[in-house]
């Protein structure tokens, strides 16, 4: 999640730049934070797979819709409609049912 937030500032920061794109985007020091995030996130994914299982753990990465939207609006000031919370919430009870719940079907 921190790797999106770190992409927004850098895509603000290239859209306020008047230079070359590309340059501005290899420079931005939001960019560059967003790739070490991404590439921490990457290895950190890869721990919570070794202890738990697949059906479990990625539900939780759902968790990242309503964690940015929340970041939108408390950070970004971005508005957030009554039926982006309704889905959120949403969002909230299936991750919950999924995890929860351990009951097998076979």
């Amino acid at each position: 999640m921190l790797q999106q937030i770190f992409i927004k500032r850098g895509a603000e920061d290239l859209q306020a730049s008047t230079s070359n794109w590309i340059i501005g985007m290899l420079s931005s020091h939001w960019l560059v934070a967003a790739v070490i995030a991404e590439a921490l996130c990457f290895f950190v994914w890869l721990r919570v797979l070794a202890e738990l299982e697949l059906s479990k753990a990625f539900p939780l990465s759902a968790l990242s819709y309503v964690l940015i939207m929340a970041v939108a609006f408390f950070v970004f000031s971005e508005n957030v409609s009554s039926m982006q919370l309704i889905g959120s919430c949403l969002i909230l009870s299936g991750i919950w049912c999924i995890v929860a719940h351990p009951g097998r079907v076979r």
